[in-house]
């Protein structure tokens, strides 16, 4: 649902040359000259720059360049994810948050994202390094109706979505290395953490986590994660604009997984594997303390990795770890 405030953003927007009175504001939008003033100070307060001349109203002169819930809200093409939203100048983690909300009762689609993670996790409980303003932490709340068994699918529906993004808006050449990272050039650039809470039968709600290197320059990164992670800015050579990469990826994935909830995971397969990393080679294979090499086949129906050992051997793998280096052969 369409807030005031953005609807008030996009009047302004729609008129940039033109002052709009307080008393044309206020009939548009159905509330007092002195609701649209608090308005105007909020939107100030989220770096808007509003102009006021007396007799003659308002007009936006410049938009923040910084990552709100207002912000991400205009222009926002979404039915439901991100429609309610929360934003956090920095938290420990915004997975612990939407945890906390869902047990509260949030909405399907609800967005935690946060400038900056102190204690940002990824899967296994590793840390994840989430640099304040230089990269996109957020975690959105999911209420499927679907079997707990097919949540694990929700990782890999999310980086297909990633990886469709970062080709499509940032031009680069990204790969999705079994089940949650998405790679380019060998390196890390972005990670998915899904946790949920169910029953036997049916999923209370899920939570995923997505964390993106965005603008961090190579020297940002600390020493020991140096040769393993980048960020967008590495690869292109230039910084993006946080509000329209999560808009790009909230509506992206908002489609793919309505496709998903509708059609099955067969297109998701399918995309995965276009994006997979190493298949047809040869890696390094990490299950339960025993490390062995196998080629990457492909993932199967439901998601598990499908790989064949060295004695022509074919495997299922539903917990794993790949190990991978830039360079690795």
């Amino acid at each position: 649902m369409e807030t005031t405030r953005g609807k008030l953003i996009e009047i302004l927007s729609n008129h940039p040359d033109q002052y709009l009175s307080g008393q044309k504001l206020s009939e548009q939008l159905n509330i007092s000259r002195p609701a649209v003033w608090k308005h105007m100070k909020e939107l100030e307060k989220d770096g808007y720059g509003i102009e006021a001349a007396p007799r003659k109203g308002y007009k936006i002169v410049n938009y923040p360049d910084k990552v709100s819930e207002n912000t991400l809200s205009w222009g926002l093409n979404t039915a439901w994810l991100g429609q309610e939203m929360i934003h956090k100048q920095s938290v420990t983690s915004t997975q612990l948050i939407a945890h906390q909300e869902a047990q509260l009762g949030a909405a399907h689609g609800t967005l935690i994202i946060a400038d900056e993670q102190t204690r940002g996790r990824g899967r296994l409980n590793r840390t994840w390094h989430s640099q304040k303003g230089d990269g996109i932490w957020m975690s959105m709340i999911l209420r499927p109706k679907f079997e707990p068994h097919k949540s694990p699918q929700i990782t890999l529906l999310a980086a297909t979505v990633l990886a469709e993004v970062f080709k499509k808006h940032c031009g680069i050449a990204p790969q999705i290395k079994w089940p949650n990272d998405i790679l380019t050039e060998g390196k890390k650039l972005s990670g998915i953490l899904t946790e949920l809470q169910a029953e036997h039968d049916q999923i209370n709600y899920i939570v995923l986590g997505i964390g993106i290197n965005v603008n961090h320059s190579s020297d940002q990164f600390p020493e020991d994660l140096k040769d393993q992670a980048t960020s967008l800015k590495v690869e292109t050579g230039q910084e993006w604009e946080l509000k329209s990469l999560i808009q790009n990826l909230l509506s992206t994935f908002e489609k793919r997984y309505e496709e998903f909830v509708e059609e099955g995971f067969r297109s998701v397969k399918l995309r995965w594997e276009a994006f997979g990393y190493r298949i047809g080679e040869y890696v390094t294979i990490t299950t339960h303390q025993h490390e062995w090499n196998a080629l990457i086949m492909g993932i199967e129906h439901d998601g598990a990795l499908k790989v064949r050992d060295e004695d022509g051997k074919e495997h299922v793998l539903y917990s794993a770890e790949i190990k991978w280096r830039r360079g690795e052969k």
